[in-house]
């Protein structure tokens, strides 16, 4: 009879366990994400039309790019934290590899980081007190020639 206790025991625990993923699944399902226009400006004054994801509330900052599979080139998510603060990003739950500008209020891209890996929990520190971080796909700030000291320019930013 213990060894029946054992079993149901165990059938209880790994289906709480099942319904607990479940839970989470669908409550990332339901982040919803609005979509802006925005551009890059680079040193040289090239422009780079992008369109992204708008990541504007702690549901949506928490949840990012996670569980995403891909990324159009063109495309990229804005995390606006609504303040200036020192931001610290990591890939966990990340299947896309990515680049990172971390700028400050006005748009002025202050760091860049480069390849994040996917998965990984390491710390991406914006390194400084920063207000958004524009993630795009990995590879994009080499093919656009992006630096610090560039500039995002859209609605949410330094009210262009």
């Amino acid at each position: 009879m213990s060894m029946a206790r054992t079993l149901t025991a165990r059938s209880a625990a790994t289906a709480l366990f099942l319904l607990a993923l479940l839970f989470c699944a669908v409550a990332f399902a339901e982040v919803q994400f609005t979509t802006d226009r925005m551009r890059v400006v680079t040193a040289d004054n090239k422009v780079h039309e992008l369109t992204v994801e708008l990541a504007v509330d702690s549901a949506q900052r928490e949840q990012g790019l996670m569980f995403r599979r891909s990324m159009a080139a063109d495309h990229g998510m804005l995390f606006d934290f609504g303040e200036t603060r020192r931001v610290m990003m990591w890939m966990k739950n990340t299947h896309l590899a990515l680049d990172m500008l971390f700028a400050d209020k006005s748009g002025i891209v202050r760091t860049v980081h480069q390849d994040a890996v996917p998965f990984s929990e390491a710390i991406i520190d914006s390194k400084e007190p920063v207000a958004f971080v524009l993630e795009l796909n990995a590879g994009t700030v080499k093919r656009l020639g992006i630096k610090p000291g560039d500039r995002l320019e859209g609605a949410r930013i330094g009210g262009n």
